[in-house]
């Protein structure tokens, strides 16, 4: 690996250069004495070459970002995402980069006793030189790096270098040093620690990058400052909460000091507990305990509210000078239990906060992009709010991207989104050497201190499928003794290394050694333990009807591919690439080697074939949520056997053909709307077993509510063959059969030929309906559709519209579509009953004459060659 020296000739070239980039202007942390100076600006880039000259093939540079967001920028590559540019920006990983800044450091700020040069995220081989001194040397992405700067700065401009070995060929050089490599041929791109999804997933592409992908900056003080705080929480309950404000303390030389805490819960003056302590020279920790009486439980959504608590620390270590440095986190104060008791079906898996077992509800997430620096704080609100806004209540964290941000988990923490959160460890077997432990020790001591304030995130989780590889191929071939060394590596690792980390730092929070696992229990039809991966469906090619054959205690991956919308294949595509899903640009766009046969071959089970690639796309979407409906019923239904749902996957780092439920736009599939409805506090699910129609209900309630249930089964055109009504009282945290129709008792009513009937369940409470659910008895296949002559009117004005959508036959997922509009619906991919009028709120910046011009209305009929009747759209008057 070569590295790159300027010599001070060049240094002062450079100098010359770029005084232009001058940085002087500090950011000065509030009114303390310590302060920080960014280092966000300025920057150039350019590929280390074997030029002699040090000033030739520079660039300007974003910091935080990627080579490849830079590469983009300065017009040297092509829009990676569009058509099939990908391929063509693959050498880009195997090249090193360079970075390069000029900053100002003044008198006052090289007069103080530190200057701490500090770095939150570089990924990810790098050798870092300050003014020509090798002063750092990082090969772990998701670690931050403190480095004692001083000595090597001066008053006046300094030149900070960063130099990335390309990640493919550092990778390798680490992989050669180990000798067991061979061996246990582990991936040679694991001995970095870097992003796993960066290399390809099956939704994702390959886009190895390098770069300075988190903030940079220069910490200034003299004698103390707060390297930690962390609130701890003992014992929380309704009645009083114990907590302890432990803060990390680094002290420049023995001395004396001061302490204050002041806490607050937003809606009270804040409380003030003190503490007087002597310092040692290094790291001091400081344990200050708080009892808050009737405090205010943040509660996941669904069960509570979300109440944070402010706590911030001051240090000082004398009286006359004021506070030297102080640090503020927020929290919200909860109890959290990974309940696994025995009972009758094995072991249970359920998450217990504040004393209510919680129903996981949600989906996993992935990263927002493929370049980490795209992602916005509105792209991070729109798609947690869409999580939110579909019922959901955790998401799973998966472990092949990276830690997110804080802003991401304190959007969680302010929307009561529970996060089961993965350490990023990502399919691929890990190295076993001593040097590779003692980085992820590292890693994982970082990640765990920076987030642990975050009542949203309720597990920690070892590594994603990691466990399950062993059984993989080739591992199952390999020598015993091999094999044998694995696994004690691997036992170090996720059940010794990584829960040691979380038992010191944040004991409150439970561990759980790999998603899926039993903690290494053995499992059997009559005894389940722990979390399931469930990949029949689709990797097997099984009906959708197989889920309802698993009974797992926690499910944390199920899932079926669809396309996405028109509009966004219209955006990474040219008209020649739309005639077919199986032309060049759309196989790039599906990363699953047989996924769109996959996709075809499932539709093709229940559907005829669309009509064309449009219906296709729409089709896709309807197969998704059907078959994922099925799943996530099923274990709902099965609650408390089965306590929780996520499914495979919420959202999408390019736009491609994948398993979520959010397109790459933020756009919502069918699957996301059919989410808000089968994950709904109190869901009626009717279903067919044992040979009857049963009528559950399930409520995520904590007390008991009286509700209305009606059932009918109905034909096609309207007519009532059966109808009953019932006043319930709905039991609280629990899934129950509350009605029973025998499959002869609809024949009897003359259902006898299935596919022309259907069973819709309603529950309401005062004539406001809680959930409907449709069930179709004879298989999907089988169903006659009659064509839906839906009927449309438009009104509303000022950005604020009504759809009112009419079919005098049933008509199944009706699909409203704006085109190039931009707006928010109340709802999409719904049935509409025989003579229902169904209103749909529209909120958008256009007009209503381009909303009429651009409005669509489909329903599921529609999307195949039979011709429906012509439907009509009119605006009200």
């Amino acid at each position: 690996m070569r590295i790159h020296r300027s010599s001070s000739a060049f240094f002062a070239i450079e100098t010359a250069l770029l005084l232009s980039l001058n940085l002087s202007a500090a950011a000065q942390s509030g009114a303390t004495q310590n302060a920080t100076v960014t280092l966000d600006r300025g920057w150039q880039f350019r590929q280390v070459s074997t030029s002699s000259d040090p000033n030739t093939g520079w660039m300007p540079a974003t910091v935080p970002g990627d080579v490849h967001l830079d590469l983009l920028a300065n017009k040297k590559i092509p829009d990676p995402f569009y058509r099939d540019n990908e391929s063509k920006v693959q050498s880009i990983q195997d090249e090193s980069w360079e970075y390069r800044v000029i900053f100002n450091v003044t008198a006052a700020q090289f007069a103080r006793s530190h200057v701490d040069l500090v770095f939150d995220g570089l990924d990810a081989t790098a050798n870092v030189y300050l003014n020509g001194a090798q002063v750092l040397f990082a090969d772990n992405m998701f670690r931050a790096w403190r480095v004692v700067a001083k000595p090597n700065l001066h008053v006046g401009a300094n030149l900070l270098r960063v130099v990335f070995a390309s990640p493919i060929k550092a990778a390798a050089e680490v992989a050669a040093l180990d000798p067991w490599q061979p061996k246990t041929q582990t991936a040679p791109k694991t001995y970095v620690r870097k992003a796993a999804y960066e290399y390809g997933w099956d939704w994702g592409p390959t886009f190895v990058t390098s770069g300075i992908w988190r903030p940079v900056r220069l910490e200034v003080w003299d004698k103390v400052r707060i390297a930690d705080l962390a609130i701890r929480q003992r014992d929380v309950s309704r009645e009083v909460a114990h907590v302890d404000a432990e803060v990390q303390i680094e002290a420049a030389r023995s001395g004396h000091a001061n302490l204050t805490l002041h806490y607050t819960d937003g809606t009270k003056p804040a409380a003030l507990a003190t503490k007087s302590f002597d310092l040692h020279a290094g790291l001091n920790a400081v344990t200050i305990p708080i009892e808050i009486r009737q405090p205010k439980l943040w509660y996941p959504v669904g069960y509570g509210d979300q109440p944070l608590y402010t706590f911030m620390a001051e240090v000082s270590a004398s009286a006359k000078t004021g506070a030297a440095d102080q640090r503020e986190v927020k929290t919200g104060l909860r109890s959290i239990v990974l309940d696994r008791h025995p009972d009758k079906w094995g072991r249970s898996f359920q998450l217990v906060v504040n004393g209510i077992p919680v129903f996981a509800k949600g989906a996993d997430v992935i990263p927002f992009d493929s370049f980490p620096n795209r992602v916005t704080t509105a792209d991070y609100r729109r798609i947690l709010e869409s999580a939110r806004d579909a019922n959901m209540n955790m998401i799973r964290h998966w472990g092949g991207g990276y830690y997110e941000t804080d802003e991401f988990y304190q959007i969680c923490d302010e929307l009561g989104i529970l996060v089961w959160q993965d350490f990023m460890f990502g399919n691929d077997w890990q190295p076993g050497t001593y040097n590779f432990k003692l980085n992820i020790e590292a890693e994982a001591e970082d990640q765990v201190r920076r987030l642990r304030n975050h009542p949203s995130i309720v597990l920690w989780c070892g590594n994603n499928e990691t466990e399950g590889a062993m059984g993989w191929a080739p591992r199952p071939a390999l020598p015993a003794d091999v094999r044998y060394q694995m696994w004690q590596d691997y036992l170090t690792e996720f059940s010794g290394i990584l829960p040691s980390v979380v038992a010191r730092l944040e004991p409150e929070v439970p561990y759980w050694p790999s998603s899926p696992s039993a903690d290494y229990e053995a499992l059997s039809d009559r005894y389940q333990s722990g979390d399931a991966h469930i990949w029949d469906v689709w990797h097997g090619r099984v009906p959708f009807s197989t889920y309802e054959t698993h009974h797992a205690r926690f499910v944390t991956e199920y899932g079926f591919q669809s396309f996405p919308e028109m509009n966004t294949v219209d955006a990474f595509t040219e008209p020649a690439d739309r005639t077919s899903i199986f032309t060049p640009v759309m196989l790039a766009h599906q990363k699953n080697n047989e996924g769109n046969s996959i996709i075809h071959d499932y539709l093709l089970k229940d559907y005829p074939e669309p009509k064309d690639f449009a219906s296709f796309l729409y089709v896709s979407q309807v197969l998704q949520a059907e078959g994922i409906k099925i799943g996530a019923e099923h274990f709902r239904r099965s609650r408390p056997e089965t306590m929780g749902s996520i499914f495979w996957q919420l959202n999408d780092c390019w736009p491609v053909a994948s398993w979520s439920s959010i397109d790459y736009y933020g756009r919502w599939k069918a699957l996301q709307w059919y989410a808000r409805r089968f994950y709904a506090p109190i869901l009626v699910s009717p279903h067919v077993e044992d040979g009857s129609v049963k009528v559950y209900v399930v409520s995520d309630k904590t007390t008991p509510m009286p509700a209305s249930l009606r059932v009918r089964l109905m034909d096609f055109n309207g007519r009532v063959l059966i109808e009953e009504n019932h006043d319930l009282s709905i039991d609280p945290l629990a899934s129950k059969v509350y009605l029973d129709w025998p499959l002869a008792k609809l024949a009897q009513a003359g259902a006898s030929d299935t596919s022309r009937v259907f069973v819709v369940a309603e529950l309401s409470v005062a004539g406001a309906r809680l959930s409907r659910n449709l069930l179709y008895i004879a298989p999907t296949r089988e169903i006659h559709l009659k064509p839906a002559n839906l009927s449309i009117t438009t009104s509303g004005t000022n950005g604020a519209y009504k759809i009112r959508v009419t079919s005098p036959v049933l008509a199944r997922d009706v699909y409203l579509s704006l085109g190039a509009i931009d707006a928010k619906l109340s709802d999409n991919y719904f049935d509409i009953l025989p003579g229902e009028t169904i209103e749909i709120t529209a909120t958008t910046n256009a007009t209503l004459a381009e909303l009429k011009a651009q409005l669509k209305v489909v329903s599921l009929i529609d999307a195949f060659a039979t011709p429906a009747q012509p439907t009509s759209v009119s605006a009200a008057r």
